[in-house]
């Protein structure tokens, strides 16, 4: 059984029960890492296995079924097409209780805001596109993958990249769900109440409508820190430093989103004399979250259990991080080739900059593997002017350009 690394993850299971006891056909593949079932495990007593040899079969099946299980995620609702308001309509299909890669307490959420989910698939997918952004000219580039784990094995490593991942996910859904009350589609939350700000000037209007942080902030700790706290592992134990690191992470990336808040105003008065002026909270841009999480990626602290089960920095004469920084439990792999194993796609076929000296430079991004260079016709705008009043208009050009791709 412990065999077949390369299967695709495909499990159909039939169930038999016989006057004689219960035994169990499983069929298809997993690809797992373990290895993959493609034969019956289990006849009737008496026939291919005694009654002890099925009890383990099904005990090892539970197992297999629970790695499956985890590598779910909730970030698949940014790849799920029936994110749509009407799908989450009480009485409606799909019932939260069918949407892949929730675990129960999600599911349970789901059920009492379910006018939040088409929200949180928007969060979910803002953190994915700022990752691919972030990373476009590293080894790992953010992939996706076509599962319901979105980022495929990569992410059962304790690594900088998967600290990321949790971070930028969490701090999608806090920017999605804030701006939605802010824009009056959810129907437990509205404009902001944030207090006024000690240092805003007293002859200006503290008002508007501003993004519901507070609200967001809550709700994404609620939602997307809910498939750790309902997970239990002995102290000590690799699971119990990933999980402590996944809900690390997750608040870093909360934490970033409300530091970057600010105040915005907007003048009124006669011809634009700004004698009066309102204010209100409001989100920054989402590039500045993924600018700040990606500082903090690339000086994330290095993390060990301590003989007391609690993370602890593994280079003690560095700062210790707050709850502001990254952590990671594991280094992350090279991502030079492609490995099942790790989850890693490799660099084979990537472009890279010859004339660079960083990661996105053909030296770094192909491994020292060499590259092939080719000619390219791209088309982009040029001759650009401005035509009052107001737009810009302009010429589509075309040109060749001589490109390189990892071997």
């Amino acid at each position: 059984m412990l065999q077949c690394a390369s299967c695709e993850r495909r499990l159909l299971k039939q169930w038999i029960t016989t006057s004689n006891g219960l035994c169990s056909l499983i069929s298809g593949s997993m690809n797992l890492g373990l290895g993959c079932v493609s034969r019956p495990v289990c006849w009737p007593f008496g026939s291919v296995l005694d009654s002890r040899h099925c009890v383990f079969a099904l005990t090892l099946l539970t197992l297999l079924m629970q790695v499956v299980v985890e590598a779910n995620s909730w970030w698949s609702l940014a790849m799920n097409p029936l994110l749509i308001p009407e799908a989450y309509i009480i009485g409606a299909q799909p019932l939260c209780s069918q949407l892949v890669g929730l675990s129960q307490g999600q599911k349970k959420l789901c059920q009492l805001y379910q006018d939040h989910m088409q929200y949180i698939g928007e969060g979910a997918k803002t953190g994915i596109r700022e990752c691919q952004y972030q990373f476009r000219h590293r080894r790992w580039n953010c992939s996706t993958v076509d599962n319901s784990s979105v980022f495929g094995r990569v992410m059962q490593i304790g690594s900088r990249e998967t600290a990321f991942t949790y971070a930028i996910s969490a701090a999608g859904v806090v920017n999605a769900v804030s701006r939605a009350c802010r824009e009056g589609e959810l129907s437990s939350c509205g404009c902001s109440r944030a207090a006024r700000p000690k240092d805003l000037p007293r002859d200006w209007l503290w008002g508007g409508c501003g993004d519901n942080l507070n609200y967001g902030y809550r709700f994404s700790k609620e939602f997307v820190d809910a498939r750790e706290r309902e997970k239990s592992y002995p102290k000590g134990s690799y699971e119990s430093a990933r999980l402590m690191m996944n809900i690390h992470n997750n608040e870093a990336g909360r934490r970033t989103v409300s530091d970057l808040a600010n105040v915005s105003c907007k003048c009124h008065g006669v011809s634009g004399s700004c004698s009066l002026k309102t204010c209100w909270l409001q989100l920054a841009d989402f590039r500045k979250v993924g600018d700040a999480l990606k500082e903090k990626y690339d000086s994330a602290a290095s993390m060990k259990l301590n003989t007391r089960g609690k993370l602890v920095q593994m280079h003690s004469k560095f700062n210790a991080p707050t709850s502001h920084d990254l952590v990671y439990i594991e280094s992350s792999p090279d991502y030079c080739l492609k490995n099942q194993s790790t989850g890693s796609l490799g660099t084979v076929g990537r472009l890279c900059n010859k004339t660079s000296e960083g990661m996105d430079g053909c030296e770094l991004m192909c491994c020292g593997r060499g590259y092939d260079q080719y000619k390219a016709q791209i088309v982009e705008r040029c001759h650009c002017k401005f035509h009052w009043c107001c737009y810009v208009k302009c010429k589509r050009c075309t040109k060749i350009v001589d490109q390189f791709v990892c071997k």
